[in-house]
Parts: structure tokens; sequence; C-alpha cells
């Protein structure tokens, strides 16, 4: 079976492919496409019409991350017979990123932090802030791959666990205690949360989800940690409850507004409203699914896709088209 990869990998990290890739798959990489391309699988997160016409064989693209890019989405809408997936190899990572900010801000580390790197105790001496999340619910908004591993982060410090999934009527395995909720719930469920912890992809039906209304629903205190996409929480209600500390604090690593190229790197402010004057916010350039082993993991989840549609089995982590994730 021909699969071509349009990117191509670092070598260590293409050796690390190659090596886990079952003999009968034969693989080339690269911008310049084989002549003749006869590749089955198009491995590529931004493909154009040219490279997705190339192949008279192509059946599967692969997305080698989570979700789908907006472009990606309506190129590949003029190619209804084509099975779009992609992969999940960064959700414990995320994960991991999302009970960071959680405990970074309910515990108020970073104004500790700068207080002490200029010689100031006074914080040590005021009354604490900080929240104890033993005994608390988290509310985990969007319940797939990384919603449940921080479901089992959250649970394992010995909170309550409730979460909204599109489809909850869906039989899932869990190896801890959770109540799973449908989106009509949302307004029900966020009184009740101590935290609220979002991973949802950025679609229309997500885009706007946490406004003022839902946002005032919160409890005096709660925490909101956004790990899924910006435009699901409304930035000015937000910064205003922020502000004003009826929500305690927040862990944001998505955003509003993002570097349009390398020359604005250092100077783009992530939205409209200066979050930066909280000392209640702790922000994070969107690298939730940064680590050393990320690209490893990549090729390690790309080898396993690869390998059952080389076996004739169904892949995972098939794209719903109309949704986009």
């Amino acid at each position: 079976m021909d699969i071509h990869i349009l990117n191509t990998p670092e070598l260590q990290e293409l050796r690390h492919l190659e090596s886990r890739l079952l003999p009968e798959i034969r693989l080339t990489v690269g911008q310049l496409l084989p002549d003749p391309a006869t590749f089955e699988v198009l491995v590529a997160g931004r493909p154009n019409r040219q490279q997705l016409q190339a192949s008279p064989n192509l059946r599967i693209v692969v997305i080698p991350f989570a979700g789908l890019p907006d472009a990606t989405r309506l190129v590949l809408q003029d190619f209804p017979n084509l099975v779009v997936h992609n992969l999940h190899h960064n959700a414990a990572i995320t994960a991991e990123m999302a009970l960071a900010l959680l405990l970074a801000a309910s515990k108020f580390i970073v104004p500790y932090d700068q207080a002490l790197r200029h010689n100031d105790w006074r914080l040590r001496y005021q009354p604490p802030p900080a929240l104890f999340l033993n005994g608390k619910t988290a509310l985990i908004l969007g319940f797939g791959h990384v919603g449940q591993h921080i479901g089992r982060a959250c649970a394992a410090l010995g909170m309550r666990i409730i979460a909204i999934r599109r489809h909850p009527e869906q039989p899932i395995t869990l190896d801890f205690p959770a109540e799973i909720h449908g989106s009509e719930a949302l307004n029900e469920l966020l009184p009740q949360a101590d935290a609220v912890l979002i991973a949802l992809p950025g679609t229309s039906e997500t885009y706007g989800l946490l406004g003022p209304a839902e946002i005032s629903l919160l409890p005096p205190g709660a925490v909101l940690v956004n790990v899924g996409r910006g435009s699901i929480v409304d930035q000015h209600a937000l910064f205003q409850a922020l502000k004003e500390r009826r929500l305690r604090a927040a862990g944001l690593d998505v955003w509003y507004r993002y570097p349009a190229s390398e020359t604005e790197w250092e100077n783009t402010p992530p939205a409209d409203e200066p979050f930066h004057e909280l000392e209640n916010v702790v922000l994070s350039p969107h690298r939730a699914d940064g680590s050393s082993e990320t690209e490893i993991l990549r090729m390690e989840h790309l080898a396993e896709l690869l390998n059952a549609v080389a076996y004739g089995e169904e892949p995972p982590n098939q794209v719903d088209m109309a949704l986009g994730y």
C-alpha cells in the first residue's frame, strides 16, 4: 500500500515511524509528489486541490493533528469520496497542561512567584485566596480524548466530575466516576461548577458557548480553564468577571488573536481585553500540546492508524466533516 506524507518529519521521527510500519507499506515523503502518484493515503494537514487530485487511488486523508483547519475543510467538501481521519496523540499532553493551569490558577502560583522574585513576602501573611480542590466539582466541557484525560486527573485530586459531550448516550469506558450530560444541561450544570475546564473544538456550535449569561451562572469563586478554543468563551464577559473577582481565577492556553507571521511573534496582544493586567489569570501561548515527546507520539499514533488501513481494519479517529471534528 502506497502512502505519502506531505510535510517531511525530522529524520529521527521519520525513522521512528518507519520502524513501526508494516512491511507492505511503501512510504514516500515531501512536498514533491511521486510521479506517477499512486498513493492511497495522503498525510497532510492543509492539502490543496492539486495534491488531492494527484493520485487516482487516493481514498483516505490523514490530518496529522487534532481538529480540522477551516481551509482544509472547505477544500475537502469538493472530495466527498475521501474519508478523513485525524490524530489525538497529544490528548494526554494537553490534559496535563489543563491540570497545570487549574493548579496554577486556583493556587495563585504566578502572583506568589512574581512577588518572591522581588523579595516580597507580604502575600504569605494575607488571607490565602487559593481554592481547595478536593471535594469540589469539576465541569468538563468536551469529554472526548482530552476531556477524559482531564477527568481522570481531576478525579485523582478528589474532585467530583460532571461532563458535557455531544452524544452522552454513547457508551464509554471510564476508570473513574463521572456524570455525563448532553449540551442541553449546560445552564443546569454551570451553577454546580467550582472549576470549568474547556476541551471543546472550535466549531459554529461551540462559538460563544460561554457568553455573559452563562458566565454569570458560575458560582462566585469558580475557576475557568480553557485548552479548547478561545472563541468558545466571550472574552469581554470573561475579563469583567475576572476583574470584578466574580471568578476566582482563570488559566488560558487559547486566545482570540494570533500572530499572522513570524515578524509579529514578539508584539501581538492575544485578546482585545488586557488579560495581562489581571493577576488572577495564568496566560499560556497555545502550547498545551507541547512536549519533548510530542513528535514521537505523533509518529506512533500515525503508525497505528496507517497499519490499521493496511490490515483492512477500521482506522481510528474518523472526522465527521459536517461537524468539523
